[in-house]
């Protein structure tokens, strides 16, 4: 008789919705499927998701990619969760249920909050504690929104029943059944609420956002056993969650970037450009931030990132609002059946512009339209956007880390040839497309491979890429081009 496959059932709870893929114990991924998930934007402008949604799709599409694949429910040896990190959830401890949707990374419906927090003193403390720059884009400020703000949250807090996590606790809880409260290490370094020193949340930062303790889960390294599940009933009996990574770590680790100088570009709704800092906490200036990248097997890693708001979501505009294209993929081609931008950029600051700015309170802008600009102007300049704001992330990542001469990239948008070779003329650096769609499932699967025992460390480091993008455009058409993009910056700020 054949023995049975042993998998591990690796999930990707990003902004757009739960995705799930199968690894088995040589670390090839088997099977993938996804759901989508609303996306809630209230008359005010606020972006927000169900939390019970999410929470729903969890055992749907783990029953999806287990049906996909002919895998039965008893080959799952292991759950590994990965999640929009800055996203903030509030629910009953005694009942599981949220006291309000999940306020998205994209919201700046904190940013009154902070601006009333802002001093030169406390921004500095804010940064040298958590490595993170004061603002609403974390979730500490979304805690202390919805303390002061929710129908709930107060009530509950006053009843010691007040539970605040980022996306992978609130999924850790229900897949417990509330047994366990707890975090990963990378995901909790993107509250603004962990002293990066520490690695435990810092007393000092609960105070300035008026947080108790209490509220908050359990702080663990990423491969720790963050409880059991059998998914809502789905498999046989309960099963070890052992891997949990923000996604942009978890990219990161997918990608085999585990030596200090390591760097990848994920490109999703928004976009993480992050470079391996190694063991000692990296010293960042400018609009870069320092989160902590992983702990795996008592083995610390930091990390540098700049983070995007707009990207995967600029195209999603171009064709939902403006309807200027049919299908995100036809961007590409438009985009290089021109010649040029012909003079129009487009500043995607939709909710403020994010590293290396942050500037909440600017909002989008298309500049430089004349008579002879049409459609593909405009869908060109969205294009070049994407690749202008990674431009000015690296520039700030080199400033900090020294010379990047390859990145590899992941998302969706690494098939878009034009996007890729625009991107690697605008950084002066080369660009390795990774041949696994799923790197953040992967970099969790990973993590939680290390925990059962079924690679060691150097293992992860032998991922595949395509070929990749070199650049190719002439110095002198480069600077203006950039130069260009920098002066459509400036009258917004």
């Amino acid at each position: 008789m054949q023995e049975m496959k042993e998998y591990i059932l690796a999930l990707d709870q990003s902004t757009s919705g739960t995705k799930a893929i199968l690894i088995d114990r040589a670390g090839a991924v088997a099977c993938r499927s996804d759901l989508a998930h609303r996306q809630i934007v209230t008359p005010e402008g606020w972006a927000e998701h169900d939390p019970m949604e999410i929470w729903a799709n969890v055992p749907a599409v783990s029953r999806l990619v287990m049906e996909r694949c002919g895998v039965e429910p008893g080959q799952i040896r292991a759950i590994a969760i990965a999640n929009q990190r800055e996203t903030a959830v509030c629910w009953r401890r005694s009942t599981g249920l949220p006291l309000y949707n999940a306020v998205t990374w994209q919201c700046a419906r904190a940013e009154e909050l902070t601006w009333a927090l802002s001093t030169p003193e406390t921004e500095e403390r804010v940064r040298a504690v958590t490595g993170l720059r004061l603002s609403p884009y974390f979730s500490a400020a979304k805690f202390a929104w919805l303390l002061k703000n929710a129908d709930g949250p107060a009530g509950a807090a006053a009843e010691g029943d007040l539970c605040f996590g980022t996306v992978d606790a609130w999924l850790i809880y229900r897949l417990t059944g509330g047994a366990a409260f707890k975090t990963d290490v990378s995901n909790a370094s993107r509250t603004q609420l962990l002293d990066l020193d520490s690695l435990d949340w810092s007393p000092e930062m609960l105070g300035l956002f008026g947080l108790e303790r209490r509220m908050l889960p359990e702080v663990c390294e990423s491969n720790s056993l963050f409880g059991y599940s059998d998914l809502d009933g789905l498999l046989p009996g309960p099963v070890p969650i052992c891997g949990v990574l923000g996604d942009s770590q978890a990219a990161l680790l997918g990608n085999g970037c585990l030596s200090r100088g390591g760097a990848k570009l994920t490109l999703g709704t928004g976009t993480s450009v992050m470079v391996n800092a190694g063991p000692a906490r990296p010293g960042v200036s400018g609009g870069i931030v320092c989160s902590v990248g992983w702990k795996l097997n008592g083995r610390l890693c930091y990390v540098a990132e700049g983070n995007i708001n707009h990207t995967g979501a600029l195209i999603v505009w171009l064709r939902d609002k403006l309807r200027l294209i049919e299908n995100s993929r036809d961007v590409g081609p438009i985009a290089a059946g021109l010649e040029d931008n012909g003079g129009v950029y487009l500043v995607p600051a939709f909710t403020g512009l994010g590293a290396p700015y942050w500037r909440g309170d600017v909002r989008a802008a298309i500049l430089g339209l004349g008579i002879g600009s049409g459609r593909e102007h405009v869908i060109r300049a969205a294009e070049e956007a994407v690749a202008y704001q990674i431009a000015d992330v690296y520039g700030e990542l080199t400033a900090s880390c020294g010379p990047i001469p390859l990145i590899y990239a992941d998302g969706g948008a690494k098939h878009d040839s034009f996007l890729m070779q625009f991107t690697a003329d605008m950084l002066g650096c080369e660009l390795a497309p990774s041949e696994v769609e799923e790197l953040s499932a992967l970099g969790a699967g990973c993590a939680a491979m290390l925990a059962l025992g079924w690679t060691d460390e150097p293992g992860l480091a032998a991922r595949r890429h395509l070929p990749g993008f070199r650049p190719a455009m002439e110095p002198a058409r480069r600077e203006r081009c950039y130069e260009g993009w920098k002066r459509a910056v400036k009258t917004l700020l």
